[in-house]
């Protein structure tokens, strides 16, 4: 027998528009969209509240958060990936693309970030087929150019994997993120407790190891993403160049560019660009690159990203919307952009047919409080 779930009497934020109306659920699709105030008997009344897509998240680093939540400290995977899972759900989050390193960089004993991935990968995957998780799940191989060993660990997976996106990371010292070495070495020495002599050798042997692999890394990187089935994305694109470069490959979008010129020559160049919520709501970059609210300002913003925050993302659409005067807008930047710029059409927008991930969110004030969430029609919040 079909289950239908009708949410009414709220604030149903459509492609382009907000409307007073009801939407009704089922079989996992959104099975019809009305106009109007009335509560048709068994409704769940919204009472004015937002109704929307659920968010679709590109890039988190939250599950690294949960898998060591403090320095050193190793938590069990399984727990660490369910917590994970159900923090995002709890915040509206419906869709997200898991952010794994491949790309090992073992310089010494305390700078050592080895290979995880597809250990972790297979945890995830294994979870999902079992049913453990409440969201979809896809993943976000991060690829390290400046590493010793992107291309045997790119090898260990293939198009079964769910890999949506494949993103080129270069952390070269000097280069994109990283071009203000002085700024990284505040950052790098305080992370790590190295001093600024093991710094300046560590410089030294990332700029030795970029020349040496980091063309040949770049090819892979590329070539893999073609063999997975996954869409591009570039990564802190600091000039025009990295952009024609990154569109030279095929990438779709491109991931906090640090720079308005880069912002400017990606769309230029036909990329979408993603900024992260903290920067917004901060009022800044943590890292002294551009603000996300300058793009936004300059119509240069097209996807946010929770990055590191997972509340961040619903409040960072919300924050867009009052910027622009545009709700409908602010709120795409979190739906329906990412989902297209992943090549996902069957979710991210409220329309008769497509993927029931919807959630329900009261506005107070400037922040907003998930009230609802539900996947494929199924509440899972």
């Amino acid at each position: 027998m079909t289950t239908e779930t009708i949410l009414a009497n709220a604030t149903l934020v459509l492609p382009g528009e907000t409307l007073r109306g009801q939407i009704c659920m089922a079989d996992g699709r959104i099975a019809g969209i009305a106009e109007g105030r009335g509560l048709p008997a068994g409704a769940i009344d919204c009472e004015g509240d937002l109704v929307m897509p659920g968010l679709v998240e590109l890039h988190t680093d939250n599950l690294e958060r949960h898998i060591e939540p403090r320095p050193s400290v190793n938590w069990p995977h399984a727990s660490a990936i369910i917590a994970h899972d159900a923090e995002l759900a709890s915040v509206g989050i419906t869709t997200v693309f898991d952010a794994l390193r491949v790309g090992s960089v073992m310089w010494n004993t305390r700078v050592n970030l080895g290979e995880y991935a597809r250990a972790l990968a297979d945890e995830i995957l294994g979870l999902r087929a079992e049913g453990a998780l409440r969201i979809s799940h896809f993943l976000h191989l991060r690829a390290e150019v400046c590493s010793e060993t992107l291309i045997d660990e790119l090898d260990k997976f293939g198009p079964e994997d769910r890999i949506g996106i494949v993103s080129l990371m270069d952390h070269t010292p000097g280069e994109r993120q990283f071009r203000d070495t002085a700024q990284l070495r505040t950052y790098f020495c305080g992370k790590h407790g190295v001093s600024h002599a093991e710094f300046e050798d560590h410089v030294t042997a990332q700029k030795a190891l970029t020349d040496r692999v980091g063309a040949a890394h770049e090819a892979a990187a590329v070539a893999a993403a073609r063999r997975y089935g996954a869409v591009l994305a570039s990564h802190d694109d600091t000039e025009a160049a990295h952009v024609a470069r990154s569109a030279g490959h095929g990438a779709h979008f491109a991931e906090f560019p640090t720079t308005e010129e880069a912002a400017r020559a990606c769309h230029v160049h036909g990329l979408r660009v993603m900024m992260g919520a903290p920067n917004l709501i901060r009022g800044g970059s943590h890292s002294g690159n551009v603000a996300a609210r300058a793009l936004a300002e300059a119509d240069l913003l097209d996807i946010m990203s929770s990055d590191y925050v997972p509340s961040s993302l619903l409040s960072g659409a919300l924050m867009l919307g009052d910027i622009w005067g545009n709700l409908a807008r602010g709120i795409a930047t979190v739906t329906a952009a990412p989902a297209e710029a992943a090549g996902l059409p069957d979710r991210g927008l409220l329309a008769q047919g497509a993927r029931a991930d919807v959630i329900r969110v009261a506005r107070i004030g400037t922040a907003a409080a998930v009230r609802g969430v539900w996947v494929q029609a199924r509440r899972v919040a």
